[in-house]
């Protein structure tokens, strides 16, 4: 029968829903139950100096003596561990084992730092730690590489060496491939080692397919608490244990894992999400890191061909390693890659002098639809709304930036709407050029109140008035008056939209007067 022990990651792995604040009476209560549920190895976290400040409400430790409280006195012969990623820790400052903190490093690298960051392993080793080698995305060696990398994980003589799934698209042949060319190749008393993401939605299936593989090598492998973990997120540690119990014969206590979820997990799922998602099957589709996904997926303004040709764009280098200017620069590419006007000159003859009331589709637009109406009727406006068509009273144009609001808009409306230039569509009443309304705001800078309200000025319109222009709740369900138009929104990106919509509208209010003749629910003017 295989020997299998299970890694709970979760106040690793899941600290990237939650930037790790898990609160220190939480971390102490994650590390109390999966010892009570027998979890054998429990990663307590990040060792890493790319930190400001400690706080102890944080699962990233800048020493191992910060770790030492959260570890249970009686740690009835589990393991504990923690990560580290190449080049953010000076090995030198690691003190030598001396059992009273955590007994294990896993060290996680690219393959361009092998070498150095074997050298890593080596030190920490020296220094009496079990060590963990983690080579991130096993996918992206070649077999040849791949058998190097083995055998120089067996010079080294770590505690395991890890098959890493790093972005969740590793499928049961490529898995069980790997793992024979381990199986025959590492030294037979190194742990052979699993870490996935459920991308496609087969962490589960395939550490199901590893637990069934006959073999005598001892096997780990990686879960975290409901899944919590960036994107896709991970195995579930209480479903795999529960089928190690019922079919390996383990007897892994459920309990302390569903007291956790009920108890500290739920919160942190409701205020950010994760789990799987068409934009997170698409960053392993295209084998590409899962932060390039969340990243075009917190626009909210991409449908998932828009997003995949994004994909399609990025060059094979910079899809391993997220970088957030890469995929910015792409985003404005794709999104300008259409360029050119229509009407420019006619609507601008109708809004330059002219009040202009702009109506978004905040929940305030409904609540307050008397309001509207009556400033309609003693007010000489131009009357436009953001997005969606404004059935409550009579608009003279529809401005739309988002291709997703576009393609849920009638097509009965498109007379009147005025569309930036990556709308794909030729019969609007006027198309206005895309990078000339952007502004300098990273989590707002398409927003398309913010650009309306750029066009307006450069159109030379006298004043604008906002309604239901709300800014954004954490609750999904009080941000739009029409319920079809919802969507889940991480509260930390409704928070940055919220801070950007402030400072470009106090900007713009230098050039413009802006009144809002409805409440804005969620941010400060």
């Amino acid at each position: 029968m295989n020997k299998i022990q299970v890694l709970d990651c979760t106040l690793r792995d899941g600290g990237y829903c939650n930037q790790w604040q898990f609160g220190a009476k939480n971390i102490k209560k994650i590390t109390q139950s999966l010892v009570s549920a027998s979890i054998d190895i429990i990663e307590c976290g990040f060792l890493t100096e790319k930190i400001d400040k400690y706080d102890e409400n944080v699962t990233k430790f800048d020493s191992i003596d910060k770790i030492r409280p959260f570890i249970p006195e009686e740690k009835n012969n589990k393991l504990f561990v923690a990560m580290v990623n190449y080049g953010e820790y000076d090995i030198e400052k690691l003190p030598v084992h001396d059992g009273k903190s955590i007994d294990g490093i896993r060290v996680a690298f690219h393959k361009k730092q092998l070498t150095p960051a074997l050298e890593m392993c080596k030190a920490i080793k020296a220094k009496g730690y079990e060590v963990f080698i983690q080579a991130m995305v096993s996918l992206s060696y070649t077999d040849e590489e791949f058998l190097e990398l083995i055998e120089k994980a067996n010079e080294i003589e770590p505690y395991a060496f890890y098959i890493v799934d790093s972005f969740g698209m590793m499928k049961q042949k490529d898995l069980i491939r790997l793992f024979y060319m381990v199986e025959h190749n590492l030294k037979e008393n190194i742990w052979i080692g699993f870490h996935s993401h459920n991308n496609m939605q087969l962490a589960y299936s395939n550490a199901q397919s590893l637990a069934e593989v006959k073999t005598n090598r001892n096997l780990i492998i990686d879960s975290s608490i409901y899944g919590m973990g960036r994107g896709a997120g991970n195995l579930n540690t209480e479903l795999f244990v529960e089928y190690l119990n019922e079919n390996i014969g383990t007897e892994y206590k459920i309990k302390p894992l569903l007291n956790v979820i009920d108890e500290v997990l739920n919160d942190f799922y409701q205020q950010n999400y994760w789990g799987y998602s068409l934009p997170n099957y698409l960053s392993a589709a295209h084998n590409a890191h899962p932060n390039y996904a969340m990243y075009l997926d917190d626009k909210k303004t991409l449908t998932i061909k828009d997003m995949n040709e994004i994909f399609d764009m990025m060059d094979e280098d910079k899809k391993y390693s997220y970088d957030k200017n890469y995929i910015e620069k792409l985003y404005i590419e794709y999104m300008s890659h259409r360029s050119g006007q229509k009407n420019v000159a006619a609507v601008s003859e109708k809004i330059k002098d002219r009040d202009v009331l702009i109506i978004a589709p905040g929940k305030s637009s409904v609540l307050e639809k008397d309001k509207i109406a009556t400033f309609i009727k003693k007010n000489d406006v131009i009357v436009m709304s953001i997005n969606f068509d404004y059935k409550l009273v009579k608009t003279d144009y529809i401005f739309i930036s988002n291709l997703r609001r576009f393609d849920e808009l009638d097509k009965h409306n498109r007379h009147k709407c005025i569309t930036t230039s990556n709308i794909p569509s030729d019969d609007v009443y006027a198309v206005v050029n895309y990078c000339d309304l952007i502004n300098d705001k990273e989590a707002v800078e398409d927003n398309a109140g913010m650009m309306a309200i750029k066009m307006l000025i450069v159109f030379g319109a006298k004043k604008v008035y906002l309604a239901g222009l709300d800014g954004y709740s954490h609750d999904s369900s009080d941000n739009y008056g029409d319920k079809s138009m919802e969507f889940m929104a991480k509260s930390d990106v409704s928070d940055k939209r919220n801070e950007g919509m402030k400072a470009v509208l106090n900007e713009f209010s230098s050039q413009i007067p802006i009144e809002f003749i409805t409440e804005n629910r969620h941010f400060l003017h």
